[in-house]
C-alpha cells in the first residue's frame, strides 16, 4: 500500500509506511456484492445535529482507542453510513487550516459569493469530512485498489475525491469530503421529470469523468450517489468494488464478429445436444470444460445482464445499465424495482420485462444458453411504457379512456430504452447520454431559470 499512500497522504508525520507483499486475490473473492438495497438505504444518514445513539458513541470511542492519534486530527461526530465493507463517520477536521484544501467544493462556493470580511471569518468555521473505516476483513489488494483509483480520479467532475489515508497496524481509514445530501427514499416518489433530468445529468457527469479514465464503478445505485435536491448536485462515492476496464479479461463471445460467433454456436456442445434430438437443454455426462468465472461484484437488482451471464469482458456499459435501473425506479416510484434473491431470479426479473426471445439472444451473445419453461414469462415481454403505467396505478379502470404517458414521460422512456439495452455494445455511453435530448433539456431549464433571476435583479 506504500504507493497509494505516498501519492495521497496529507499528514506525512507519525504515519508508518510499510511495504506489504500484495498477493493475487483469490477468484472467489471477486464474487462480492454490496448490501441489499433496502437494508443499506436505511443506513445512509445525513444529519447536521450531533445527537448520537449510545451504541454509536461507544462504537466511536472504541474506534478512537484502537486507531492511535485519530482524535488529535479529527473530532468524530456521528456514524453516517454503514455498508458491507466499511463504516463511514462524519467528523470535524481539526487541522483544516494547516493544509491546501482544493478538494473543498462547498468552501470554494462560499468564498466565491462571500464578502471579504466573511471570507476571513470562514477559515474559523468548522469544516467536516467523512472518515471511511475499511473493515480489516477486506483484502489488502482491494484496499490498495480503492485508494489508487480514488487518487487517479482526483479533480474529476462530481466524483468524491480522496483527501488522505492513514494506516495503523491492520486498520486503514480513508478521509473523504463530507457532502450534505438527502436520503433517496425521501424524494424519489415526488420527483418531477424536470428534476429527474437534473439528477441524471449530475450522475452521468460523474460517470463520464470515471469512464474517461477507463474505470468501472461496478456499484452504481442511489446510496452511492449522494444527491442534494436543493442544489441539484450529486457526488459519486464508494469505489470499493471499482476496477479498471480490462482487468482480468478473458475472451467472451460478445467480443467476436457475428460470423465467428455463429460458427462457435453451430459447433458448441449445446448445438450437438440439439442435433442429437434433445428438445430441451441437457447437461453432458462428462463435461471436460472449465467452469466459467467472471466478476459479478455489485448490488442485487442493479447488475447488468452481461454480469449475470458471466461475461468475461465487462466494460463501463455495466454502469449505464445501473443508471437505467435508477431512472426506472424514479419513473415507476418503486424502490427497489428489482429485488431478486440470486442471479437466476435476477435474470428472470429482467425476462419479465424484455421477454424470453430477447434473453435467449442476450445469453447467446455471451456464449450462454437461456431456457425457461415457466409459462408466465411471455415471448416478447412488456413495453417499459406499460410497466410504468402499471406501477403508477394508471391501468385499473378498464371502462374509462385508455391512459397514456405524458410527452415528458415518453421522452424519458425513450432515453430509458437506450440505457436498458441488453446488448452492451448497443447501450448508450455516459458521454452520449449527456447529449441525449432528455438530458440536454436540463440545460435549457437551467438557462431559463438564470434568465428569470437576471430579470429580477435588473
Amino acid at each position: 500500500m506504500a504507493k497509494a499512500r505516498a501519492q495521497v497522504q496529507r499528514h506525512q508525520d507519525h504515519i508508518e509506511v510499510h511495504q506489504d507483499d500484495v498477493k493475487e486475490e483469490d477468484p472467489e473473492e471477486l464474487l462480492d456484492e454490496s448490501a441489499d438495497p433496502l437494508e443499506e438505504s436505511g443506513r445512509t444518514v445525513d444529519t447536521s445535529d450531533e445527537e448520537i445513539d449510545d451504541s454509536v458513541a461507544e462504537e466511536i470511542s472504541r474506534f478512537e482507542d484502537s486507531f492511535a492519534g485519530i482524535n488529535k486530527r479529527y473530532r468524530l461526530i456521528n456514524r453516517i453510513g454503514e455498508g458491507t465493507f466499511s463504516t463511514v463517520y462524519k467528523a470535524e477536521d481539526l487541522e483544516y487550516n494547516s493544509y491546501d484544501n482544493r478538494w473543498d467544493i462547498d468552501e470554494r462556493e462560499h468564498r466565491k459569493w462571500a464578502s471579504p470580511s466573511s471570507r476571513r471569518r470562514s477559515s474559523r468555521r468548522p469544516h467536516y469530512v467523512a472518515i471511511k473505516k475499511i473493515y480489516v476483513t477486506s483484502s489488502p489488494i482491494r484496499i490498495f485498489n480503492e485508494l489508487e483509483l480514488l487518487h487517479d480520479l482526483k479533480n474529476s467532475d462530481l466524483v468524491c475525491p480522496l483527501i488522505t489515508a492513514f494506516r495503523h497496524q491492520d486498520q486503514v481509514v480513508a478521509v473523504l469530503p463530507y457532502f450534505q445530501h438527502a436520503d433517496f427514499r425521501d424524494y424519489y416518489r415526488d420527483m418531477k421529470i424536470s428534476e429527474m433530468r437534473l439528477y441524471m445529468k449530475s450522475l452521468l457527469t460523474a460517470l463520464r469523468s470515471t469512464h474517461m479514465k477507463k474505470i468501472l464503478h461496478r456499484d452504481v445505485k442511489p446510496t452511492n450517489f449522494l444527491y442534494n435536491p436543493q442544489q441539484a448536485r450529486g457526488v459519486l462515492v464508494d469505489f470499493g468494488l471499482a476496477e479498471r476496464e480490462g482487468t482480468d479479461w478473458h475472451q467472451c463471445a460478445c467480443a467476436l464478429s457475428s460470423e465467428e460467433r455463429r460458427y462457435r454456436i453451430a459447433h458448441s456442445v449445446y448445438a450437438q445436444s440439439q442435433q442429437a434430438g434433445h428438445q430441451t437443454s441437457s447437461y453432458p455426462k462428462n463435461d471436460t470444460r472449465n467452469s466459467r468465472r467472471a466478476n459479478r461484484a455489485g448490488t442485487r437488482g442493479f447488475r447488468a445482464p452481461e454480469v449475470l451471464l458471466k461475461c468475461t469482458q465487462q466494460t463501463c456499459s455495466i454502469d449505464m445499465w445501473s443508471v437505467g435501473v435508477i431512472l426506472l425506479t424514479l419513473l415507476t416510484r418503486r424502490f427497489p424495482f428489482f429485488h431478486s434473491a440470486d442471479d437466476i431470479d435476477a435474470l428472470l426479473e429482467i425476462t419479465t420485462i424484455f421477454g424470453r426471445k430477447r434473453m435467449k439472444e442476450t445469453a447467446i451473445l455471451h456464449g450462454q444458453v437461456f431456457e425457461t419453461n415457466i409459462p408466465s414469462y411471455s415471448e416478447h415481454g412488456h413495453s417499459l411504457e406499460k410497466i410504468i403505467l402499471w406501477c403508477t396505478g394508471r391501468t385499473g379502470d378498464k371502462s374509462g379512456p385508455k391512459k397514456e404517458l405524458d410527452e415528458e414521460e415518453k421522452e424519458a422512456v425513450q432515453f430509458l430504452y437506450r440505457l436498458m439495452e441488453c446488448d452492451p455494445m448497443k447501450r448508450i455511453t455516459a458521454d452520449e447520454a449527456l447529449q441525449h435530448q432528455f438530458i440536454t433539456k436540463a440545460y435549457e431549464d437551467s438557462e431559463a431559470e438564470d434568465e428569470m433571476v437576471d430579470l429580477v435583479e435588473v
